[in-house]
């Protein structure tokens, strides 16, 4: 016998409505209902909760993620279509990185000219008021 969505979602540290939620989605299965009409989770739910946090964690979206828990049920190796997702991930947190970087940049500037006058006289809202170009 399964168990109910408060204490699968209690032992994955998330909430009902998280559980709730990647059921829609469609990454974890409709868990079957008691007579009672209470669904009955398996075991493995807490398992694929903990996949599906964890793979949050590092930034793949709900459709890698997708993509990912049905890699992991090939029977098939699927290493090189996984580390194909994980490199694609790991560009687009490098891209990230360097815009942020960019934004380090210009908010640091802001603040060096930043010389705590009070408006109209503020640089700092001066500039953020400039047209870019």
């Amino acid at each position: 016998m399964g168990r109910t969505i408060g204490s699968v979602a209690k032992e994955a540290g998330v909430s009902v409505d998280t559980i709730r939620f990647y059921e829609k989605s469609g990454l974890l299965p409709a868990a079957p209902r008691r007579d009672s009409g209470y669904r009955d989770y398996p075991e493995e739910t807490a398992r694929r909760l903990a996949f599906i946090r964890n793979a949050r964690e590092i930034g793949f979206t709900l459709s890698e993620i997708g993509e990912l828990l049905l890699l992991r049920q090939e029977v098939q190796n699927p290493c090189e279509r996984v580390r194909e997702l994980a490199m694609a991930k790991l560009g687009t947190v490098r891209e990230r990185i360097r815009n942020l970087r960019e934004i380090e940049g210009q908010l640091e500037a802001l603040v060096e000219a930043c010389d705590g006058q009070t408006p109209p006289e503020c640089p700092l809202l001066d500039r953020l008021g400039q047209r870019s170009g």
